[in-house]
């Protein structure tokens, strides 16, 4: 099963991208407005980061509130983060305001901003643009794209993809977009994933298939280590694909989906990694044969966001001691050092802990030249296993992000 690029309709959801401006110097649309029809329900899952923005503090109320979601309103260019209580009037007012249009309750109605922490959400304009986005609302692969391209900040290209399933002898299509190329660490990060379903599940089923989906796909993603204090990956179910409904997580109908599911965030968490501020590499670190899961992910992590395996990276420097220093200091309790092997893409260049015998520069420089490279840990000490996915460190990460706000 595999996801395609392009988005495909799905019933029950339209979508309206307009400028605000959130964005005051910049000539795009930066407001983003989903609608779901009656019945619709949703699942989420929202930033670690504490310091979270306004929105993710309302988004986790109304979903708690009720699993029934009928909008989902966007905008990038402001984080609506550190704003304080003024930030959280803010976003009730951009709720409110749409809520009052639609004539819907407004715990319906999910908020979400990307952008620059610490300055005061744009109300006026936000409120004065959302009649203009719901009257532009369709269901079109038109209106997905643009949508796509509304979320983006520092992106260089819109993330955007679909994938279809039979259950119960109905065709069921996801159609999801993602945002983020910088501030990405799990768990959640500076990203958006954002999917729609016209599968027939209730809301507990749908919120247990999610959390799976992304502690597999997005939560092992890192570009720089920051988690940001904004971000979510939220599914809507429309209920509209024709079969019976779906109550448990695992039944042979839900895996289906589940399966679907996990390759479409897989495929946009891959995106995320490659479109990293900067890169010019994609890396999947894997660890295998460790002593549990999460042993594997704290290696695999910790190699990833090793800033000297990056660095090294950047360059296509074969400096595999860095990879093993960056192992040894993972947070686990007990490495068997004499049972560790690396490879870099097909090339062995540890062995039972030392350098592999017939490891020569050659084929370790060979091997770090490529634009995808694998990084391959085997701890040899049990079945744990995790792929974490990064990209490079380069000086055009350090400019883009030193000159962010200017």
């Amino acid at each position: 099963m595999k996801s395609s690029e392009g988005g495909l309709p799905v019933r029950g959801v339209r979508l309206g991208a307009v400028r605000a401006p959130v964005y005051e110097n910049k000539d795009r649309d930066d407001l983003l407005l989903m609608a779901f029809d009656e019945g619709s329900v949703g699942a989420c899952v929202t930033t670690a980061n504490q310091f979270c923005a306004a929105p993710v503090h309302l988004l986790r109320a109304h979903l708690a509130s009720t699993p029934h979601v009928r909008y989902w309103l966007l905008n990038a260019g402001n984080a609506n983060a550190g704003t304080g209580e003024s930030g959280m009037d803010a976003c009730r007012q951009t709720i409110a305001s749409l809520a009052a249009l639609t004539g819907t309750s407004s715990d319906t109605v999910w908020p979400f901003s990307t952008g620059v922490i610490g300055e005061p959400l744009p109300v006026r304009a936000i409120c004065d643009a959302i009649p203009k986005a719901y009257d532009i609302c369709d269901s079109s692969v038109a209106a997905w794209e643009r949508a796509s391209r509304a979320i983006m900040t520092t992106d260089t290209h819109p993330k955007l993809r679909h994938i279809q399933c039979e259950i119960g002898g109905q065709t069921v299509t996801l159609t999801g977009m993602a945002k983020g190329s910088g501030m990405i660490h799990p768990n959640m990060a500076t990203m958006f994933g954002l999917i729609a379903s016209d599968v027939a599940m209730t809301a507990e089923c749908l919120q247990t298939l999610l959390g799976h989906a992304v502690n597999h796909s997005f939560n092992c993603v890192t570009v720089d280590g920051d988690t940001s204090t904004n971000d979510a990956c939220a599914i809507v179910a429309t209920q509209m694909a024709g079969h019976e409904t779906i109550c448990d997580p695992a039944s042979p109908e839900a895996q289906i989906f589940a399966s679907a599911l996990s390759v479409l965030a897989d495929d946009l968490a891959e995106m995320l990694a490659r479109d990293g501020e900067g890169a010019t590499k994609f890396v999947r670190v894997i660890c295998e044969a460790a002593s549990s899961d999460q042993d594997a992910h704290a290696i695999a992590n910790t190699v990833a966001l090793s800033p000297l395996v990056k660095t090294a990276l950047a360059a296509s420097d074969p400096n595999w001691g860095r990879i093993v220093a960056a192992v040894g200091r993972a947070p686990i309790s007990q490495i068997a050092i004499d049972r560790v092997n690396v490879w870099i893409n097909d090339v062995q260049i540890v062995e039972n802990g030392g350098r592999h015998p017939k490891y020569t520069e050659q084929a370790g420089q060979a091997a770090m030249n490529p634009v995808d490279i694998d990084i391959r840990i085997s701890m040899g000490v049990g079945s744990g296993y995790c792929r974490v996915m990064t990209c490079d460190l380069t000086k055009e990460y350090v400019r883009i992000n030193a000159e962010y706000r200017t």
